[in-house]
């Protein structure tokens, strides 16, 4: 994640003029199946502070709050924007940090959706036959053709080239191309022509936007150049042309003889990584460690105060050694834990920045690094603690590893962050740490210690 996008990194929203309440339907029946919640949910929100002009460079941060999503599933829904056609990306790298310019792109009309094989058939195996039928015709009103032939002129039948001085800046500029990105170079077309002839096939039949289509079917169908040869035959009309609607209800009926009967379904490639890499148990540290990896430290500072809101000095702390030192949040997630837990639920601003400007200096990029770090300078930490309090004996609640290398506990606060706000607080005086920790090993039904 590192590589690809952090907190703090900036970005600038442009936007396709004003979207309509049609698209916003669209994006809610037609795109949202496809993608989940979390990407509309980014793209609306991209929507709506684009809209505002007076908006400028806004920081990853900025959405992980509003969103209340950590930054990987940020990166996620953008992904899939931009797969969907959505969101195009770019990114700019500068010696210390990166920008990203947003651009949002307007959904794609109802009739142009469910005339692209794969859009279509994607939404299809989300919501099932009758709903989708239900949303076609609400918006694909159906005209009765027959008997009817085109006459619509094309644009060389009307228009002629007018040779002109125009500056080559504005040839250059070229409008968003509607639709998802495809690269249908990928597709063997010289293996697909090499067994069709110029009887059998004209060349006049495969125009570039058959061959779009017929790149598209194959990559939905995983059928191979030699077994589109087949559907391209089948799918020639009386005319020796390729019709779209017959070219896709061949490369159908061609998958439902030689392959399966049930439809094609898509699967996002980085969904299926996420499953494979949580089949693996997870350890009690483990979990912990992904909790503060990929947790807003607003909602850190939440729950270790038993679900109570945090002071706004608090939580400006947190920002600012985000915003200012660009430290990584799983880093400042460690950084509050730590020091709360060390000083009876305190954050003293100068002890949390001589901590933090030695971690800034190590280099600490995961909270894993910075909690390993943290049982190693155990001492140096108790040190600057004491040279930092009035009183130097002040009770500390042990929950990181100590030399000897046992391992403590996973602190009381991350099991209790789903129970609410606590009736009445404690204090260091009155907690009997001992007792509290066998209770914790109790309920995670264990007699020794938590790994």
């Amino acid at each position: 994640m590192y590589k690809e996008l952090l907190a703090t990194d900036h970005f600038e929203i442009t936007l396709p003029q004003a979207l309509s309440t049609n698209e916003r339907q669209l994006l809610t029946l037609f795109y949202q199946p496809l993608t989940g919640p979390d990407p509309i949910s980014l793209y609306l929100t991209l929507w709506a502070e684009g809209e505002d002009h007076a908006t400028g460079t806004m920081t990853h941060y900025y959405l992980m709050n509003v969103l209340g999503m950590p930054v990987r599933t940020i990166f996620e829904a953008r992904i899939a924007l931009e797969a969907i056609g959505l969101l195009r990306t770019w990114r700019k790298d500068e010696q210390d940090s990166r920008t990203f310019i947003y651009e949002l792109v307007r959904p794609l009309e109802a009739r142009d959706f469910f005339a692209d094989p794969l859009l279509s058939m994607f939404l299809f195996s989300k919501i099932g036959e009758q709903a989708y039928r239900k949303l076609r015709n609400r918006f694909c009103k159906q005209v009765d053709k027959r008997g009817y032939s085109e006459v619509t002129r094309t644009f060389i039948d009307v228009y002629k080239p007018v040779h002109t001085n125009v500056p080559q800046d504005i040839l250059d500029e070229r409008d968003i191309e509607q639709g998802y990105p495809f690269y249908y170079e990928q597709f063997d077309f010289a293996l697909l022509r090499a067994g069709l002839s110029e009887q059998l096939v004209p060349s006049s039949a495969l125009t570039a936007e058959t061959c779009l289509l017929i790149a598209k079917l194959a990559f939905l169908y995983k059928l191979s150049p030699l077994e589109m040869q087949k559907v391209v035959v089948l799918a020639l009309d009386d005319t020796m042309r390729l019709p779209v609607e017959r070219l896709k209800k061949a490369a159908a009926d061609y998958y439902k003889i030689t392959i399966s009967k049930d439809a094609p379904k898509l699967a996002k490639t980085f969904e299926q990584q996420s499953k494979a890499s949580t089949e693996v148990k997870r350890s009690k540290e483990q979990e912990l460690l992904h909790y503060l990896e990929n947790t807003p430290p607003i909602q850190v500072l939440r729950d270790i105060n038993n679900g109570k809101e945090p002071i706004p000095a608090s939580v400006q702390l947190a920002e600012d050694l985000i915003m200012k030192h660009n430290m990584p949040i799983g880093v400042v997630n460690v950084l509050l834990e730590y020091v709360m837990l060390t000083t009876d639920m305190r954050l003293p601003t100068k002890y949390v920045e001589k901590i933090a400007d030695h971690w800034i200096r190590k280099n600490l990029k995961t909270a894993k690094e910075a909690m390993d770090l943290a049982r190693q300078e155990r001492d140096k930490y108790a040190k600057w603690k004491a040279e930092n309090e009035s009183k130097a004996n002040t009770p500390q609640k042990q929950v990181y590893k100590k030399a000897s290398g046992r391992e403590e506990k996973v602190p009381d606060w991350f099991y209790k962050r789903d129970e609410g706000p606590s009736q009445a607080p404690t204090t260091a005086a009155t907690v009997d740490f001992e007792a509290e920790r066998q209770k914790i090993l109790q309920k995670l039904g264990q007699d020794g210690q938590v790994n």
